[in-house]
Formats: structure tokens, C-alpha cells, sequence
């Protein structure tokens, strides 16, 4: 991503999740294949609340790494994880040839409204980057998650974060990158504005490291709405009125995500970031097009 940003060239990557049925993960590695031959610099796979996908995870992580050949980042989460479970799964990886982490607390397990430590375990994330900087070293490259709006536990309602919950959410953000996190993938945002002054408050307190925007193209109205809501993003009023009158004409909502997607990237890519994280919830169609449509635009 360094290499890239200062030759001025567009990288994007794509992420997905685990499928609960092997046939779903078959599928998943034909999709794959398919959307790595247009030339993903890196792909990441997530890690289930409470290592509840581990095994799974894991493995999909080995075949992408030495089947697919794509650079792979795996998601690696605190919840329900003692330091032993962390460990076995940072050794797996690394005798698997994956150098590339994503390090996060983790939402909290199925059921339950708050992160709980467990016993022998992490509280957050910046304790996980600093075991991985204490035990492997340099070994591998880390990823910490940056929140432009704040993490949504900070978030109330239609107001927001205040101005001193994202003052210490972003003062939090550079003692991750100060302990060792290379790189910074944002959460999901549909207002570019935002994102853009995020990049740029990072910048004021000394946050140097690359950020990534994480980019949701809209596939369907209901997984929109449901996403947006748990994450307690916010949606910019055209947005919506753009969306209101077609929520139910699956076609056109695909196509006006990515129009929406489109625009977005632009937007970002012209402000001179130049990489772009794909979370395309295992579908192809939506993040394929979108890159599509700015190949016109940009070096992809």
C-alpha cells in the first residue's frame, strides 16, 4: 500500500466473510477466483464473533494465501479468545505463509449487548497489537480499524459522537498505530465528507501510517438498512431519498449502489488517497462494476 501511494498508483482490495456450509465456502472460492483475476492487491477474511468461524476462518485464510495466491489478511478478534487461542492462531498463519493481520476487539458474542474480557484474554484491541509486536515481532504486517464517525458504542442516536468521544477515539487510534499497526481500514460511511475530514484529523494529532477507506457497495435495501444500523451510520438525506422510492426493485437498488459507489470512489481517489477497500459480503456483481466504471478514471 506504501509502495503503491508513492509511485501514484490505485490499489483496492476486497474483504469477505466465513459461509456456514462447505458448499457455501466452495462457492465462495469460485466467486474468489473469479474477482482475483482483476488484480486485488490484498484479500482479508473475517473472524466470527467469539472464534465462533475459527477453524473455518482459518482455513480459508491458508487456501487464499497458497491456492488462490492473493495476498491474504486475516481478521483477528479478542472475544471469547484466551491469550493460548490467539497464540495458536497467529502460529497456524504464520507456518502458512500469511504475514498479514487485521487486529480488533471484536463485537461481542451472539446474544450479548457488551464485550466482556475473558479470562485470560484481551480487553481491546490495542492489547492485541501489542502482544503481536511482542511475540512475532515484525513478522507481520498489522491492520487496526478506524472509526470516522467513532465506534458506534460512542455514537447516540441521530447527533452522533460528541466532539470529546472522537477527540479519545481518534487519541485511541494513535496509540494503535503508535504500538505497531501499519495500516488503518475505516468502517463502512456513505458520507465521503466525513471520511475525508477523518483522514484529515488523523493527520493533525501525527497519525501517518496509510488509511484505507472500507467501502460498502449497497446490494440489497433490507441488508443496507440492517447494516447501517448496527454499525449507527450515518446516511446522507439524498441517500435515502434516492432510495425510498425503489426499496423494493432489487435491480434498480444494485444499480443505484453502484452509481453511489462509484461516485464515492471517485471522490476519494481525487483527493489523492489511492486505495480502496472493497466489503462486498461475498457477492461480486456490485464491487466488480464499481471498479469497472473508475478503471476510466484511475490506474486499476
Amino acid at each position: 500500500i506504501q509502495e503503491a501511494a508513492a509511485n501514484g498508483r490505485t490499489v483496492f482490495s476486497f474483504e469477505y466473510f466465513p459461509p456456514k456450509t462447505e458448499e457455501g465456502v466452495e462457492n465462495l472460492f469460485e466467486r474468489m477466483d473469479r474477482m482475483v483475476a482483476h488484480g486485488p492487491n490484498f484479500c482479508d477474511i473475517t473472524w466470527g464473533a467469539g472464534g465462533s468461524t475459527a477453524d473455518v476462518t482459518l482455513d480459508i485464510a491458508n487456501r487464499m494465501q497458497n491456492m488462490v495466491c492473493v495476498e491474504t489478511m486475516m481478521h483477528l478478534t479478542c472475544t471469547n479468545m484466551p491469550v493460548e487461542k490467539i497464540d495458536n492462531a497467529l502460529d497456524t498463519i504464520k507456518s502458512n505463509g500469511i504475514q498479514n493481520v487485521l487486529a480488533l476487539r471484536g463485537d461481542p458474542p451472539h446474544g450479548q449487548d457488551k464485550f466482556v474480557q475473558v479470562a485470560g484474554g484481551f480487553s481491546c484491541a490495542l492489547d492485541l497489537v501489542e502482544h503481536i509486536k511482542a511475540k512475532y515481532g515484525d513478522y507481520f504486517g498489522i491492520t487496526v480499524a478506524g472509526y470516522p464517525e467513532a465506534h458506534p458504542e460512542v455514537i447516540l442516536g441521530e447527533e452522533g459522537a460528541t466532539e470529546e468521544a472522537y477527540s479519545k477515539d481518534l487519541a485511541y487510534l494513535k496509540r494503535k498505530v503508535d504500538a505497531g499497526a501499519d495500516v488503518i481500514v475505516t468502517q463502512l460511511f456513505y458520507d465521503t465528507d466525513i471520511f475525508l475530514k477523518f483522514v484529515n484529523d488523523c493527520r493533525q494529532i501525527g497519525i501517518t501510517c496509510p488509511i484505507v477507506p472500507g467501502i460498502m457497495p449497497i446490494n440489497n435495501y433490507k441488508g443496507f438498512v440492517r447494516m447501517t444500523g448496527f454499525c449507527k451510520t450515518k446516511i446522507p438525506a439524498e441517500i435515502t431519498a434516492a432510495l425510498d422510492p425503489i426499496k423494493d426493485n432489487e435491480e434498480a437498488v444494485k444499480a443505484y449502489g453502484i452509481h453511489l459507489g462509484t461516485e464515492m470512489c471517485k471522490k476519494i481517489l481525487a483527493s489523492g488517497i489511492k486505495t480502496l477497500h472493497l466489503y462486498t459480503l461475498n457477492m461480486e456483481k456490485t464491487a466488480l462494476a464499481i471498479l469497472m466504471v473508475i478503471s476510466l478514471s484511475c490506474s486499476i
